[in-house]
């Protein structure tokens, strides 16, 4: 059962208090670069991205927040770190949501500032620890990054915002470690009952980083913990909101989008199978409606699993069957089995 936390507000977003887990990425473009930056953001709106975090490195970045501001069809977050000028600035330019740490803003007065002018414009703070930025008296402390040293880090700089009477705040604790971060969201999922923004952070390419996330993550969300998620990967941001989506609906917790099904192939197969497959999941990617798609090689699993689906094929001998849901509607041959069911799904979903 999904832990209930505290819900905040990220601008029309609601998170935590039951609501489903978010889906959020972070731009990989220059801040500074206002058009390349929407285009991206664009790209993973239309992916289902809910809330899109950008770097603010300097003055300039945190300028040019308010023309992306304007721009941005979800809500912004503004990601920063040491320069309280910097929150300030991106808090003028209209950012929906801040990403610090209250304990490397510097002195207290500067925090102050901070929260004061996001408690003026009911702007959350995420607060955001990592691994590979740990404070150097919890290193001599523990050692190195464990997840109990992890958990003391996000509490203190909790503490730094309740002490200011601030309580819209959202906390995320990340090491690239799958086994320590979740054992660290456990342990602070214990102790707040702030939503908590879940991930394994740095997790490593497309391929890599997909499997480490998928593992840490779903434990994580069967165990009700996570109220926001980003799927952090080496590449393209867009595969991190479909990656997201995926693990979410491999439990049931989100509905959009395809649901995939397809063998892994074996000895019964008697055509070829993976390049369909492929084809048919790429050329399907972009659809929003929530319908489950079943591409099948053999006789002994293929029928039944198409025809559970709202749409699938079964492959025979060089040839396949084409169902809608739960009927035959044609046998195709191996050469059209991708065009054969791509088709039928898009001109059905137009007829809808």
């Amino acid at each position: 059962m999904k832990k209930l936390t505290k819900q905040i507000q990220v601008g029309n977003v609601r998170i935590g208090g039951g609501a489903p887990c978010v889906v959020q990425s972070m731009c990989s473009t220059d801040t500074r670069d206002v058009q390349a930056t929407l285009d991206q953001i664009g790209r993973l709106h239309g992916a289902g991205c809910e809330v899109v975090r950008c770097a603010v490195p300097d003055l300039d970045a945190a300028v040019a927040l308010g023309a992306i501001k304007a721009g941005c069809p979800m809500p912004l977050i503004a990601d920063i770190h040491f320069d309280y000028k910097l929150a300030l600035k991106a808090l003028e330019s209209g950012v929906d949501g801040l990403r610090l740490n209250p304990g490397n803003i510097g002195e207290r007065w500067k925090v102050a500032e901070v929260v004061k002018a996001a408690s003026e414009r009911k702007i959350p703070i995420r607060i955001g620890v990592n691994g590979g930025s740990l404070e150097k008296e919890l290193l001599v402390k523990y050692g190195h990054p464990t997840p109990e040293a992890l958990v003391e880090s996000a509490l203190g700089h909790v503490r730094i915002l309740e002490e200011l009477n601030y309580d819209q705040i959202k906390v995320s604790i990340k090491v690239s470690d799958v086994q320590r971060t979740v054992e660290a969201y456990r342990l602070l999922s214990e102790a707040i009952d702030y939503p908590l923004h879940i991930g394994v952070t740095e997790a490593g390419t497309t391929f890599s980083g997909t499997i480490k996330s998928s593992v840490g993550l779903g434990v994580l969300l069967y165990m009700g913990i996570g109220d926001t998620m980003r799927v952090s990967l080496t590449g393209d941001p867009v595969h991190e909101v479909r990656v997201a989506y995926d693990i979410l609906k491999s439990l049931g917790l989100r509905r959009r989008g395809i649901n995939f099904v397809s063998c892994p192939t074996c000895g019964r197969c008697q055509i070829d199978l993976i390049p369909v497959a492929e084809e048919v999941e790429q050329r399907l990617a972009d659809i929003d409606q929530e319908i489950t798609v079943a591409v099948m090689g053999c006789a002994v699993n293929g029928p039944g699993e198409a025809r559970e689906a709202d749409f699938g094929i079964a492959g025979g001998r060089g040839e396949g069957l084409l169902f809608r849901n739960g009927e035959i509607l044609r046998k195709v041959p191996e050469g059209q089995m991708a065009d054969a069911l791509v088709e039928e799904v898009l001109n059905s979903l137009k007829k809808d």
